[in-house]
Order: C-alpha cells, then structure tokens, then sequence
C-alpha cells in the first residue's frame, strides 16, 4: 500500500487529498497539522464589516477526514529526514512513500516598528482585531498598505489590502462616519497591483482618487511608529495601520541542507518536485515556482498546483512518468462589501471587469460553492 503524507491543512493540503483519494482508493493518506481545521482566508477581508465571523469561515475536517480515510497526526511538522521519507515532529516520526509539503509561507516582520500594525488577513485574530480597533477609533488616519520580498519579487500578496481599504471605505460611509477619517494607501512600487495588469492598476488608482484617499507609492518603507508610517519620501501620520508584508517561506522548512529560493521557499519546478528530492512535493505559499514574474501566490493557483502534485507523485509511485505541468493563471475579485471588479491573467490574456454588485456576489457564492465541499 502507498504511503503518503501531507504536510498541512490549508487550500493547498486540502486539494491534494481530494485529489489523490478520487485518484487511488486505497493509498494510505496521513495529514500532519496542528488543529483540524480549515480557514476560508479569502473572507478575512468580510471580518471587519461583520459580514463574516470565525464560525463562517472555519470548518471542522474531522468529518472531511473521515470521509477520505484520511489519517490525522496532531502536531507541527519539524524537519525531514531520510531525503523527506521521514517527516519529524514532536509527537513521533512519520514514515512515508511520497510527501506533498502544503504549509504556507509567513510574513517578513523585520521593519522597525512593525509591531505597531496589524496583519489583517494572516488569520482570524489578527482580522478580528482590525474590526475591534476600527470600531473604537472616532476619527483620525487610516492607513493601508502592503510591500514585497526584495530577494524575491513574486514574493507579495498585495490584493487583499485592497479589499480591505475599499471595504473599510464602504463600512464608513454606511455608518455616516467616512467625513471623520482620512484614509491612505501607501506601496513601495509606483505601481501597485502590477501583477494584475495595467488596466486593473489605473483602475485602482482612479478609484483611491475618487474615494478621497490618499497616495503614498513609489517610497521604499522605513518602518513604523505607534501613530505613524516611514517612508524614504517622509512621514506621515496613522492612528490605525492595516499592512501586508513581503511573504517567505515556512519557518520548518529552513535547514540549510534544502533547495531554496532566493527569497527562502522551497525550490520546486514546473511538476511541483522539490529539486533533488526523489517523491517530494511543493505546493502553495511554501515554494517558489518557475513562471512568469506576475505569477500569483493566492489560494487558486495553490489549487492548480496541489492537483498536478497529487497526479505527479501517484504516477511515480506507479512507475509511470511524474510529467503533469499546472497552469500559472491569476484570477480575483478585489471587493468592497457592495461591489467587486473582477481581474484575470494568464500567459495569453489580461482583461478586467468593471466594479459590480453582481461580482460581490459571485464572490460569496464561490465562497459557499468551495467550502461545502469540505462541510
């Protein structure tokens, strides 16, 4: 019987189970994670509104575990041993014939002062307390803002600060209290949200000027004080800071002994092997891919990647070529609670749709339509 384990339990983890189950009925699958627990992260950008909770966005995989045969080891993956036929954690060592890695990345948290923002889409907490502040605070500045790695320029995920400044700037002027505030953006990259294409940008940009808020892109950051944003072009002032750092990989995974990224992933290539390490698998957040330089790091493109792994490592398992490539495509709807604009990329096409109320609806529909799966 095949032995296979995956490392985490997030889009990624997730996908590979469902994937290698409808594939291969009998493999023994073993999933190591901390909770059995899923987050729906996309919804995070809900929480400060009210239109989510955690109740809404987790679920429970014990149900979805059993229903795949899946077998659940409760504790934190520490390293790999035997070229990654061993995965060691603190509760015992886990043997396997093949192992998909699907942790995540982590956020860079080495600017000065940065321990005075809030870090809105790295979980529940951290959304929850965005809401908590935002509710407290009369009036002032808010400021909105994300960066990158600078070893490794994939190495963002600026989309969801969007959401959340126009989400915040929806929720205001519902409460009859946008006059109060000042609202700012600010990025490193004169271009913010390049990724998306030239079209989103402008659109983004013209909708920041039409909502009044305020620009500060173009600056390398400095870092932060308790009530105030450093750049090399200045400082301004914040009462409330929102901000995504640059991403790098899993904390574990950092033994020298293992292929890397410039930015500090795993180095994995187009079949989602792990370089020189025979039936190990990469997927997500956690890697660096070879791809076009807008290639996205979100939940979608973990998706991709998680199924041509799973095929990947039953077919050399199987003794059959592991050849399976997944497509680098980018595909969003940056909402604002009301309304959302629809973004798409992939090696061939670039096109956008306008802000709609339809489209923060779909969005809320797909965040059902993915979840039952796993209810």
């Amino acid at each position: 019987m095949k032995k296979i384990t995956v490392v985490g339990t997030g889009f990624g983890a997730l996908t590979t189970i469902r994937t290698l189950r409808k594939r291969d009925k009998h493999a023994e699958i073993t999933v190591i994670g901390k909770e059995q627990e899923f987050l729906y992260y996309p919804s995070l950008i809900w929480v400060p509104s009210g239109l989510r909770t955690h109740k809404d966005i987790s679920v429970n995989l014990t149900n979805f575990f059993a229903k795949h045969q899946v077998n659940f080891h409760p504790d934190a993956a520490e390293r790999l041993e035997a070229g990654g036929r061993k995965v060691v954690t603190e509760n015992g060592t886990v043997e396997n014939d093949a192992l998909v890695i699907a942790t995540g990345g982590r956020y860079l948290q080495k600017l000065p002062g940065i321990e005075h923002v809030t870090i809105p889409c790295r979980g529940y907490a951290d959304a929850e307390k965005f809401r908590q502040s935002l509710h407290a605070l009369k009036k002032g500045t808010i400021a909105f803002g994300f960066s990158g790695n600078p070893n490794e320029g994939s190495a963002m995920r600026g989309g969801p600060i969007f959401e959340f400044l126009f989400g915040t700037h929806t929720l205001l002027k519902k409460q009859g209290r946008r006059q109060d505030f000042r609202l700012a953006f600010f990025c490193p990259s004169p271009r913010p949200g390049q990724r998306m294409g030239d079209k989103a940008v402008n659109r983004l940009l013209t909708c920041m000027k039409d909502s009044q808020i305020d620009l500060h892109i173009g600056h390398k950051l400095k870092g932060f004080t308790e009530n105030s944003v450093k750049t090399e072009a200045g400082e301004f002032q914040a009462d409330l800071v929102a901000f995504i750092p640059g991403m790098t990989g899993s904390a574990w995974l950092q033994d020298e002994s293992l292929p890397k990224s410039p930015g500090g992933f795993l180095r994995a290539n187009e079949q989602c092997q792990v370089e020189g390490l025979p039936h190990v698998y990469a997927v997500g957040d956690c890697a660096s891919f070879p791809g076009p330089d807008w290639k996205p790091k979100q939940a979608h493109m973990a998706d991709l990647q998680a199924i041509c792994a799973a095929n990947n490592a039953l077919a050399a398992l199987n003794g059959k070529p592991a050849n399976q490539t997944f497509r680098t495509e980018l595909a969003c709807i940056v909402d604002s609670t009301d309304k959302g604009m629809f973004v798409a990329r992939t090696r061939k096409h670039n096109f956008m749709l306008p802000s709609l109320t339809v489209l923060h609806w779909l969005k809320r529909f797909f965040e059902w339509w993915y979840l039952r799966a796993y209810r």
